[in-house]
């Protein structure tokens, strides 16, 4: 019913739509948290690492910090709330798809708090291998930036960014970012 916007596919589960979503390269796939055979948010985070291009708009039942927190380590561009009205959510894909954030900014800001307030848990020292310039760059990746993005943040080329990568999931032991934001997310949740 939109003209400037067309519905490529759809998905019941995580599974499906792990095949759905590359199949059909959809701008923005929006995405239930809850699944029956998994999260949203984990859809998203693999969708991501596989292509950046890929927006993903979160849709929730309710609002919590660490369903956004989740959301965030995955990259997600959009959380919004089931109870938004058919015109909201048309303007929130729209808005996705433009490359805007939906993330609402106090809450985010609350999460990205707690994640700096000291990311390590007790007994890992990993994190103290790692250069002032990389912490800033696996803190970027825990707010799910892209490579891209994290080097118009710090005004690097995207190249520089890639070898910084490299060498913090080096002297942590990983071979993927998304390990890296799996990481982050788990030193937050130690920390509570």
């Amino acid at each position: 019913m939109e003209s400037d916007i067309e519905v490529v596919g759809e998905a019941g589960t995580a599974a499906d739509a792990l095949v759905r979503i590359p199949a059909t390269r959809p701008d923005v796939a929006v995405l239930d948290v809850r699944l029956p055979d998994g999260t949203g948010v984990e859809v998203c985070r693999d969708i991501r690492s596989r292509d950046e291009n890929i927006h993903c708009l979160m849709l929730t039942s309710f609002a919590d910090d660490e369903a956004l927190f989740d959301a965030i380590m995955a990259g997600a561009s959009g959380y919004v709330l089931k109870a938004i009205r058919g015109n909201e959510l048309l303007s929130a894909v729209r808005d996705v798809a433009a490359g805007k954030s939906l993330l609402d900014p106090v809450a985010t800001a609350r999460v990205l708090e707690r994640l700096r307030d000291g990311n390590s848990p007790k007994g890992d020292e990993r994190l103290a291998g790692l250069t002032d310039q990389e912490r800033r760059i696996l803190d970027l990746i825990g707010e799910g930036m892209t490579n891209r993005a994290i080097g118009e943040n710090l005004h690097l080329a995207e190249k520089t960014i890639k070898n910084y990568v490299s060498s913090l999931l080096s002297k942590l032991g990983m071979e993927r970012r998304s390990q890296a934001a799996a990481y982050v997310a788990r030193m937050q949740a130690e920390r509570r």
